[in-house]
């Protein structure tokens, strides 16, 4: 569990509404379901529409990546790496091929079978990166649905806030309703703006942190895949390898 997420977010909406006590307000007056409806529902519309449904499926999938981080054990793939180096050096190349079954990792699986396969260091490297290329374009299509929220949310705001201005001057002769449309005119702006800042563009900065560091691991493994396959000293492979922890 992220704990540095919940604690962000619960101080965001803690200050909020805190100055909105201390300024001799209500909480209440900030609880407006239309305005929610129209913010909510316009900004889901707009990201729908945008992009193709298997990108928003995956995106809303990453979105548990802010409380539960994916694992991304970089040390443990060093270890991983510098043990399959020490062995090729001992017994060759082929002596890898025992360890390809205990992999779960299919991009791990793919690099450790050309590697045994002995194709040219190049060419691993070459095909390699283009799967990283293709993997995070891919990720990052994904994790963009919450920028995009970030960026309809306030204009679905500001729109659900002349909805509301419309409402009052159709009623202008009747006073009772003067209030409600005011209400939901003011607070449609808030959730707009709240929910971009507070919500949806955080969490599209923290997916695409973590995409960078799976895509730097995958990168890691690379180098460490060519090094074994060019014959370098698993000491030279461990000291380039520790370039990418963080």
């Amino acid at each position: 569990m992220d704990k540095i997420s919940i604690a962000g977010l619960a101080i965001g909406v803690i200050a909020i509404l805190g100055g909105q006590l201390l300024e001799g307000g209500h909480i209440g007056s900030l609880v407006q379901p239309t305005a929610l409806l129209i913010v909510l529902g316009g900004t889901l519309g707009a990201v729908l529409l945008q992009s193709p449904f298997h990108v928003f499926k995956r995106g809303v999938q990453m979105a548990k990546w802010v409380w539960l981080p994916p694992v991304i054990d970089q040390k443990r793939l060093v270890d991983q790496i510098m043990n399959w180096s020490q062995l090729s050096r001992r017994e060759g190349l082929l002596a890898l091929e025992n360890q390809i079954p205990q992999i779960k990792d299919p991009f791990v699986k793919n690099g450790l079978q050309l590697l045994v396969d002995g194709a040219d260091p190049e060419r691993i490297r070459e095909l390699l990166e283009v799967e990283i290329t293709t993997f995070e374009d891919e990720w990052k299509q994904s994790a963009k649905i919450w920028d995009a929220a970030g960026g309809y949310s306030p204009t679905i705001g500001i729109l659900g806030a002349v909805m509301g201005l419309i409402h009052v001057m159709e009623n202008l002769s009747d006073p009772t309703k003067l209030g409600g449309g005011i209400a939901v005119a003011f607070v449609a702006t808030i959730y707009g703006v709240g929910l971009a800042n507070l919500i949806y563009l955080p969490i599209a900065g923290k997916l695409k942190y973590y995409i960078s560091r799976m895509v730097s691991t995958r990168e890691m493994l690379v180098d460490g895949l060519v090094g074994i396959a060019v014959g370098d000293n698993p000491r030279i492979i461990e000291g380039r390898l520790k370039g990418y922890l963080l």
